[in-house]
């Protein structure tokens, strides 16, 4: 990482880094950047494609760069992260979503893509967030390609369409979708920490209608919340008022269900009159549901518990990571800055750690792939385990 305010220096900087990393050029170079160093970002995309020998070149704008366990808000940043994968597939891809009559339709996959996606392939993808349905795309992937994990995040920074990039290669585009399907003698673990706690008990919809859940176990949903809310400490009590959220379980074949095993959304609204509750999601009679707290002690507390589980893979020699967090963590949630980039130095080492804060954040839960917000998601390349 740089935080060089003029852009060909900072390039150079960050390169020069990436080659004495590797000792080599990269296979594969991601590129994250602030608007600061646009709005012509090709010559900086040639640049760095040059510098590395990069085979392919991904990346996007972000209004935070995280580099060398630091995430730099409000100032310049270019973030270069690069990868040797020798043997490996990489599959760049231009995505965009056109409207049919029939629906709508994603264009730009790659004519040699095969049909089913090799297992233990990932893809990586960053999307402009004006004109990109992610959750569409995922929920299309889902389907047709279950168990493949879909990691990244939605460039961010800007405040109306046109203004976030998107980059592969030596091109910056201000919609769409860029992304890369890799597969090779290596692996993508994906560690999702959507920073919330469970509050309760596990609970089961027994009336529903589209984001409306009417009754919880038979009893009025927000008579069950009530109970729950009156069973709280002051300090519990406080951070419900400050926003609930409501996990559902994606795995119901689980005995018993934990943290890590609910898609979390938020609480958008009750109705006193009926009982029910609203979340940002579609909900069906029959799903395990769990309230759940937000706040940066939980925050942490998740991140560090998931990224300990993930600790046993790590070769600090050989492994390193690209982190999707949302705009809404870093110093807007967190006490002090650099709080998911330290956590990861913290649990995994001093590994290669690259991203930016999303306008929403890709990950899989439970085997299946979301869009997310107030989540660290990460993608972590290890040495494939012998077997």
């Amino acid at each position: 990482m740089s935080e060089l305010p003029d852009t060909a220096a900072a390039v150079e900087e960050v390169c020069q880094q990436v080659r004495e990393g590797l000792g080599r050029g990269a296979d594969l170079a991601v590129c994250f950047v602030p608007p600061h160093h646009g709005p012509d970002f090709a010559p900086m995309l040639e640049q760095v494609r040059e510098a590395l020998g990069a085979r392919t070149l991904i990346g996007c704008t972000g209004e935070a760069i995280v580099g060398r366990g630091r995430e730099v808000e409000g100032t310049p940043a270019l973030s270069v992260w690069g990868a040797c994968l020798p043997g490996a597939t990489i599959q760049p891809m231009r995505l965009e979503f056109e409207r049919t009559p029939e629906g709508g339709v994603f264009t730009g996959w790659p004519s040699d893509l095969p049909a089913a996606w090799p297992t233990g392939s990932a893809l990586i993808a960053l999307g402009e967030p004006f004109t990109f349905p992610a959750d569409a795309l995922l929920k299309r992937l889902n389907e047709d390609q279950p168990g493949i994990p879909v990691l990244g995040g939605m460039a961010s920074g800007a405040q109306r369409p046109g203004q976030n990039q998107v980059f592969l290669n030596g091109t910056a585009y201000d919609s769409g979708a860029v992304a890369v399907l890799l597969h090779g003698d290596f692996a993508i673990r994906s560690v999702v920490s959507q920073g919330c706690r469970p509050i309760g008990r596990p609970l089961v919809i027994t009336k529903s209608e589209r984001e409306v859940i009417f009754e919880l176990s038979g009893r009025p949903a927000l008579a069950v919340f009530q109970e729950v809310f009156d069973g709280l400490s002051a300090a519990e009590q406080e951070l419900v008022q400050n926003g609930l959220h409501v996990g559902r379980v994606i795995n119901e074949q689980q005995a018993a269900f934990t943290r890590g095993d609910f898609l979390v959304r938020n609480c958008i609204g009750a109705d006193r009159t009926s009982g029910a509750i609203a979340i940002g999601d579609l909900v069906r009679t029959g799903q395990t549901v769990q309230f759940h707290v937000r706040d940066a002690v939980s925050a942490d507390e998740d991140l560090r518990e998931l990224l300990s589980a993930a600790r046993p893979a790590i070769d600090a020699g050989s492994a390193g990571a690209l982190l999707f967090t949302c705009n809404g963590r870093g110093t807007r949630l967190f006490p002090e800055p650099n709080h998911d980039a330290a956590a990861l130095r913290d649990v995994l080492g001093d590994i290669p750690v690259a991203g930016f804060f999303a306008m929403g954040e890709m990950g899989p839960i439970g085997g299946r792939n979301f869009l997310h917000g107030f989540t660290a998601s990460v993608a972590l390349f290890t040495p494939k385990a012998p077997t």
